[in-house]
């Protein structure tokens, strides 16, 4: 895809697209509705992707075909006219969060040309990432999180006590964390949201070193076009539950089900990654009204050029 069609236009018509979102799922923060919220950040979210002069197509959605409302694998979006477009999102990385008005909640999208995100099924992966500066390498999924902790401070030459590891607050993390608490690091939990925890290793202000452990496959694709666009190091394999999972993966195109992703392999070539805050999180701040103008804040990251930047936006309402 040539720079004309996927470069900072575009990104800006993805951050608006997050943004509209996030301010659809406002209504419904704290009010206890994790469907009315998530209807409300896809409808919106479909809305203004129908808009952009794209030939889109989700790769990474909510589901299959038949669970409208959902933004559905294989979805085509856009006006037909423009760049072949693949898109990943989570209209609202967070439905819980949201219900329960509790920090992190997201809206998030990315943008690759045609062909270059992995079309992960809605599976569990295995995950391990850190952020850009290190050399190739570091981090390999088959090693025990103890030798990636210490592979990890060795590298940053700093003891493994003064490393902060970002992990999901979930019971089959028990046996990890308590791996972690014996090497003394510092581990930094999360309820849900581990598109925002892998993004953090990104930024040194979280003091996120390094992210591992079990979440969403869709959301290992979109946490790593967010690091393609700013370098760092991720590798993800998709762990199944049950034959119906198996299916779904070689309905996609998925034989080898034991294969380990790099970072190439889950998001390669140029990305363009949007996240706007829905409730105030680590990351961003959430969607705010102030007299007749609702505020936003959003993350944009574009891999033509490395950027990164933090938007407030304004609209009258």
């Amino acid at each position: 895809m040539s720079r004309s069609g996927f470069n900072k236009m575009l990104a800006l018509k993805a951050a608006f697209v997050t943004e509209s979102a996030a301010i659809a799922s406002y209504h419904w923060i704290g009010r206890g509705n994790e469907k009315a919220a998530d209807k409300a950040a896809v409808d919106a979210m479909r809305n203004e992707l129908n808009k952009i002069n794209i030939d889109g197509e989700i790769v990474i959605g909510e589901g299959e075909r038949d669970e409208a409302p959902m933004l559905f694998i294989g979805e085509k979006v856009g006006t037909g006219v423009g760049p072949k477009i693949d898109i990943a999102l989570d209209p609202l990385e967070g439905t819980t969060l949201t219900a329960k008005n509790m920090a992190n909640a997201l809206a998030v999208m990315a943008f690759s040309p045609s062909g270059r995100m992995l079309n992960a099924p809605d599976t569990y992966m295995d995950k391990i990432a850190i952020g850009p500066g290190y050399a190739p390498g570091i981090i390999n999924l088959d090693n025990s999180p103890t030798d990636n902790i210490l592979a990890l401070s060795s590298a940053k030459g700093v003891k493994p006590s003064e490393i902060t590891v970002c992990v999901m607050d979930r019971d089959r993390h028990k046996d990890l964390i308590n791996e972690l608490r014996n090497l003394d690091v510092k581990i930094s939990l999360i309820t849900d949201g581990d598109v925002q925890g892998i993004i953090a290793t990104t930024n040194p202000s979280t003091n996120i070193d390094i992210y591992i452990g079990r979440g969403g496959a869709p959301e290992g694709v979109l946490a790593a076009a967010a690091l393609r666009c700013v370098g760092g190091q991720m590798e993800g394999r998709l762990h199944f539950r049950n034959e119906v999972e198996i299916v779904r993966a070689r309905k996609v195109g998925i034989d080898d089900l034991d294969k380990k992703y790099n970072l190439d392999g889950l998001a390669s070539g140029p990305a363009i990654f949007s996240a706007t805050g829905v409730t105030t999180g680590s990351l961003l701040d959430g969607v705010r009204l102030d007299s007749n103008y609702v505020s936003t804040h959003t993350l944009i990251m574009n891999s033509i050029d490395a950027s990164v930047q933090k938007l407030r936006s304004h609209r009258p309402i």
